[in-house]
C-alpha cells in the first residue's frame, strides 16, 4: 500500500507525493513485502480511517502497527503525512525523520513533503537542503521537478527575508481572544473602530453567517452578541468592515435578490434602532462579477475591495472607488500592477493613517500560499512596493484578513490555533517593530454656528504641512459631529470649511510622545463685517518676514475663500510678542502681514483692492507674555472681514 492513498487533499501536497512514488528505483534494505502481516492489517484499517477523514483514529491505528513492527517505514511516512494534513508540522517532521533514519534511500522519495513540513515549523534552511537533495533524483518527471523547484524558491525567499529582517528580540505570541469572543463555531474577518473598543466579526454557524459585536470593557472583551437591527438576515452576508467612527458597516452579500452579480457590496448605517437594512452600493461599483472584502478609508471617502471584474491583472485584484460630496460612489479604479499581480489579491485593510494598506496575495513572492503584505500610499495613483510581513505571521499555508489597531502595534486575525475553541478563532498579537505603521490618534467634536450654536454639516480636512498632501477629508453628519484621525510624527493643518463661513484653522504637531485624544468643538464665523479668524498655519522663522513653505497650505485656503466669495474684502493683521523694542516689533509684524498679502496677490486670482494689511506689533495680546506658551499665541497672523 502506498502513502499516496492517504491524506493529501491539497493539490500542492498531492503533487508532492503522487508523482514521486513511481520514481523510486533505489536499492534499500526496507521491503514492504516483509512487513509484519498483523501490523499491515492494522495499517490498512488506518488507511480507511484516513479516507473517512477520521484522522485521529488513523493515527492511533498506525501507532499500533508501529508498535508491532517498529521498522515499518511506510507507517512513519503515512503518519507524517496525516500530521501535515492536520497542519501539525512539528509532529510531521518527527515522523518523517524517523522514516529517513530507518531507510534514507527508500524515504528519499518523500524528501519534498518532508521539506514542506520543515518549512511549516520555520526550518527553511533545512527545508531548502531537503528540496535540493530531492531534485537530484534523475528519474523525476516534469511535474515533480516543477513542484520541487517551486518549493525551493519559496524556501530561498524565506532565507533571504530572514537575512534582510532579522527578528532580533521579536517574539510572535498570539493571544486567543477568549470564550467571550470565540466559540465552537467559526469566527473570522475582524473589524475594529478607531478607539479599539468595538470589534465586529463574522460568525458562521451551520453554514449561516451573521455579524457579531463585542466591546472592550476594562481590558476584557464582553460576551459577543449578534448586531442589532436589520443587517443580519437569512441570506449569505460576510466579510464586513466597520467605519473608524463606528457609524457604517460595508459588507459582502452573495446571491441577494437585487444583486448585480454573484457577490456584491452592501452598506448599513447605525441608527437609534440598531443597524439599518442593507443597501446595495450600486451598479457603478458592483458588476456581473465578484466583489468582496471591502475596507473603508478612515475618512469614509475611499472604499477598497477585491474583484475579478474586467480590467483585472489576474484573478482577483484590489480596486478603489471614491465617494463624492453628495454620497455617490465613483466607477472603481484598479490599484495597478504594483499592488495587483497575475494571481489573486484580496482582504484589503486601510489602516487609520489613511496611508498604509494591508492585503493578502498569492502573486507576490512569499512562503507558498496567500501571504499578508503592506504597501504605502504615495499619491492618489501610486503605491510603494508591497512588503511581506514575514514568518511567522506568514506561513506556508493560506493567510486571510488582518487588521491593525490605531496603536500601530496590535494586530487581529483569524487562525486555527492549537488553542482554538473550534476551527477558526480570532487572535491578537504584536507586530514586529519594523512592520508597525505610525500610531494614530484622533480628534473629534462638533462644528456649529458661532452665533446660533446650531450644528453645521461641514468639511473637515487634515493636511500634512510638509508634503502638502491631503491626509483625510471628513464630512460631518447633519448635526456637525465629526471624527478624523491624526497619525503621529507629523505637523498638520486642520481646517474646517463651510460655504458662507470663514474657515477654521488649527495646527496639530503630533510627535511620537503624544498620547492624547483631542476634542475640538468648533465655532464657525459667518462671513460678515468684523468677523475674524487666526491663521494658525502661517509660519516665519524668528525675526524674519519670509514665509516658510509650510504656510502654503493655509494660504491656499485663503485664496479659495476669496475665490468663493468674489465680493469679500479682508484685512491681514500681523502681531508679535513683547520681546524686543516696540518699534522693531511693529516693523516685523508689518513685514509679515505684507508677505502674506504679496503671496495672495501672486496667485493672480485676487485684486489688490480686496486686501489690506497692517502690523500691530505687541498690541492686543491674546495671552500672557510672561510664559513661552503665551508668547507663542501672541505671535500670530489674523484675517478680518472688511466687507462682503
Amino acid at each position: 500500500m502506498k502513502i499516496e492513498k492517504f491524506i493529501y487533499k491539497k493539490t500542492v501536497l498531492l503533487l508532492s507525493i503522487l508523482f514521486f512514488i513511481s520514481c523510486a528505483t533505489y536499492a534499500q534494505w526496507y521491503d514492504p513485502e516483509k512487513v509484519n502481516k498483523k501490523a499491515y492489517a492494522i495499517y490498512e484499517a488506518a488507511y480507511q480511517n484516513a479516507m473517512d477523514q477520521n484522522y485521529m483514529l488513523a493515527i492511533a491505528n498506525i501507532n499500533k502497527a508501529i508498535t508491532i513492527d517498529p521498522k515499518f517505514v511506510e507507517a512513519y511516512l503515512s503518519i507524517a503525512g496525516i500530521y501535515a494534513e492536520l497542519k501539525k508540522y512539528d509532529s510531521s517532521v518527527i515522523d518523517f525523520e524517523k522514516a529517513l533514519q530507518l531507510d534514507s534511500i527508500y524515504a528519499k522519495t518523500y524528501l519534498l513533503p518532508y521539506s514542506i513540513s520543515l518549512a511549516g515549523v520555520g526550518q527553511f534552511q533545512k527545508a531548502f537542503t531537503a528540496a535540493t537533495e530531492f531534485l537530484t533524483n534523475t528519474t523525476l518527471n516534469a511535474q515533480s521537478i516543477k513542484a520541487g523547484n517551486y518549493r525551493k524558491s519559496t524556501y530561498q525567499f524565506a532565507i533571504e527575508y530572514e537575512k534582510k529582517h532579522p527578528s532580533k528580540n521579536y517574539v510572535f505570541a498570539r493571544k486567543n481572544l477568549g470564550d467571550s469572543v470565540n466559540s465552537d463555531a467559526l469566527e473570522y474577518y475582524p473589524s475594529l473602530t478607531i478607539d479599539g473598543k468595538k470589534l465586529i466579526f463574522t460568525r458562521r454557524i451551520s453554514g449561516d453567517e451573521d455579524f457579531y459585536e463585542t466591546n472592550l470593557i476594562n481590558n476584557t472583551w464582553s460576551k459577543a452578541k449578534p448586531l442589532g437591527g436589520k443587517v443580519n438576515t437569512n441570506l449569505n452576508e460576510g466579510a464586513q468592515n466597520i467605519s473608524q467612527d463606528g457609524e457604517w458597516i460595508i459588507f459582502t452579500g452573495c446571491n441577494y435578490p437585487e444583486g448585480q452579480g454573484s457577490c456584491d457590496l452592501y452598506i448599513s448605517f447605525k441608527t437609534k434602532n440598531g443597524w439599518s437594512e442593507a443597501e446595495n452600493i450600486g451598479p457603478f461599483v458592483n458588476t456581473d462579477f465578484w466583489e468582496s472584502s471591502p475596507s473603508l478609508s478612515p475618512d469614509k471617502r475611499d472604499l477598497y475591495f477585491s474583484s475579478n471584474q474586467t480590467g483585472s491583472y489576474g484573478g482577483k485584484d484590489i480596486w478603489v472607488t471614491h465617494r463624492s460630496t453628495v454620497g455617490k460612489w465613483s466607477r472603481p479604479k484598479n490599484l495597478g500592477p504594483t499592488i495587483n499581480t497575475s494571481g489573486d489579491e484580496s482582504c484589503s485593510f486601510m489602516y487609520a493613517d489613511n496611508q498604509t494598506l494591508f492585503f493578502n496575495s498569492n502573486g507576490h513572492p512569499g512562503y507558498g500560499a496567500s501571504d499578508l503584505f503592506f504597501s504605502k500610499k504615495l499619491s492618489d495613483s501610486s503605491w510603494s512596493i508591497p512588503e511581506n510581513l514575514g514568518y511567522p505571521i506568514n506561513t506556508i499555508d493560506e493567510e486571510g484578513s488582518l487588521i491593525v489597531a490605531a496603536d500601530g502595534k496590535t494586530a487581529y486575525y483569524a487562525s486555527e490555533g492549537n488553542d482554538s475553541k473550534g476551527g477558526l478563532d480570532l487572535y491578537s498579537f504584536q507586530l514586529r517593530e519594523d512592520l508597525q505603521p505610525p500610531r494614530t490618534l484622533w480628534v473629534k467634536g462638533k462644528v456649529y454656528d458661532a452665533k446660533t450654536k446650531i450644528g453645521l454639516p461641514s468639511s473637515v480636512e487634515l493636511t500634512d504641512l510638509n508634503s502638502r498632501q491631503l491626509i483625510s477629508k471628513v464630512q460631518t453628519d447633519e448635526e456637525g459631529n465629526y471624527l478624523t484621525t491624526l497619525p503621529v510624527g507629523k505637523d498638520y493643518a486642520f481646517n474646517v470649511n463651510r460655504k458662507g463661513y470663514l474657515f477654521f484653522s488649527e495646527n496639530y504637531n503630533i510627535n511620537t510622545n503624544s498620547d492624547s485624544i483631542y476634542t475640538a468643538d468648533i465655532a464657525l464665523q459667518p462671513i460678515e463685517n468684523g468677523a475674524s479668524i487666526i491663521l494658525k498655519n502661517i509660519f516665519f522663522d524668528s525675526k524674519k518676514t519670509e514665509l516658510k513653505p509650510e504656510s502654503i497650505v493655509e494660504l491656499t485656503k485663503v485664496i479659495q475663500l476669496m475665490y468663493d466669495n468674489p465680493k469679500l474684502k479682508i484685512l491681514i493683521s500681523g502681531f508679535t510678542d513683547n520681546v524686543g523694542k516696540p518699534q522693531d516689533n511693529l516693523l516685523l509684524s508689518k513685514g509679515r502681514s505684507l508677505a502674506v498679502v504679496n503671496y495672495l496677490l501672486s496667485s493672480n486670482q485676487i485684486a489688490k483692492e480686496r486686501i489690506q494689511y497692517k502690523g500691530l506689533g505687541a498690541e492686543k495680546p491674546i495671552a500672557d507674555n510672561a510664559t513661552e506658551q503665551g508668547k507663542a499665541l501672541n505671535r500670530r497672523t489674523a484675517l478680518s472681514v472688511i466687507s462682503n
